[in-house]
């Protein structure tokens, strides 16, 4: 099957400073796909080149197996994408929602298509259609501004950090609009955020970005700060409360530490004997099941740090895991490794 999108030795550079760098990355028609790493390791830029707005430095980019077209509307009518704080125009819902469809021509059902939209993002034709732009709340806004590219029937969605600013009742009626896009049309859904818990109710693959590079394609514990020697091959990061992280191998300043959620044991005391070396007291703060794994995604505050972890959900169970829990994260200082970024 021909990818939706294929890129191929993909750099982006500004002043310089190479801001994007993927080998190669490939991705299927009808996909979710959760794009995730901390700020400036290239998500959005990423996100920018796929809507066909911004050019790449280096590389290839294909689209539905043809060389992608930036300068004419050739691929980039079948994109399109909401910000994070979307722009609404000053007008009436109605005529927001209307408007990408006016612009293409494409009035036939126009009431009946809008009508559509505005019910996919959970809010009611009758009350809304006539409401002035300044009439919404933060959460309506971005769910108008979600039914404004719904409403195109594209191939591809980008969303960046669709539920930042706003509450979670509005959070999965987003879910749930975008879900329905992919199962009605066959939409290709590509997502950058920030909340993990939201991400894996909807996404069916994971892409983790850190310095502009693919890390793994599940979510990562990505350990910076000031590393120290710790005796005995092994190296130590303080954290706020006095706890230390133990990693095997020596830190430098070229690397950083990376920890995968699946090497993390979650549990409710600290063993008399621990071999792990790491045992770090926190506190349960989100929990999520993952989209089709029966597992679970637990995230734990410890110090000033959230760390994920992945359990059964036979074992959340168990333990009777739930936000609030005090607990302690258990991994082997092997489990650490160390990733050079320069």
């Amino acid at each position: 099957m021909t990818p939706i999108y294929k890129l191929e030795n993909l750099k982006k550079v500004y002043d310089e400073r190479t801001v994007l760098d993927i080998d190669d990355l490939e991705i299927q028609e009808g996909e979710i796909i959760g794009l995730i790493g901390p700020n400036g390791s290239g998500k959005s830029t990423l996100l920018r080149i796929l809507a066909l707005l911004e050019k790449p430095t280096e590389g290839d980019i294909y689209f539905r197996g043809e060389p992608a077209v930036f300068e004419e509307n050739k691929h980039r009518k079948h994109v399109t994408m909401l910000l994070q704080n979307p722009f609404l125009l000053k007008r009436t819902v109605f005529e927001n929602i209307a408007y990408g469809l006016r612009m293409r021509g494409q009035v036939d059902k126009l009431t009946e298509k809008v009508h559509e939209a505005l019910k996919m993002v959970g809010l009611d034709p009758g009350n809304f259609s006539g409401r002035k732009w300044y009439q919404l709340s933060g959460g309506e806004a971005q769910r108008v501004a979600l039914a404004s590219r719904l409403v195109l029937r594209p191939k591809v969605i980008l969303l960046d950090e669709p539920t930042a600013s706003v509450d979670t009742a509005s959070g999965r009626i987003i879910q749930n609009a975008v879900l329905k896009a992919r199962d009605m049309w066959g939409s290709t859904l590509v997502i950058v955020t920030h909340d993990l818990a939201w991400i894996y109710g909807v996404a069916e693959r994971i892409l983790s970005l850190f310095r502009g590079k693919l890390i793994k394609e599940v979510p990562e514990n990505i350990l910076a700060g000031d590393w120290r020697p710790y005796g005995k091959g092994l190296s130590a990061l303080k954290l706020s409360d006095g706890q230390f992280v133990i990693g095997a191998g020596n830190f430098s300043h070229d690397s950083v530490a990376i920890l995968d959620p699946e090497d993390v044991i979650i549990g409710l005391e600290k063993p008399a004997i621990d071999s792990a070396l790491n045992s770090l007291r926190g506190t349960i703060t989100e929990m999520s099941l993952e989209n089709g794994t029966g597992q679970v995604l637990v995230k734990v505050k410890v110090a000033d740090r959230l760390f994920t972890s992945v359990v059964t959900g036979c074992s959340a169970e168990n333990l009777r895991l739930r936000p609030g829990t005090a607990v302690f994260l258990h991994f082997k200082a092997s489990a650490i490794k160390w990733m050079r970024h320069s």
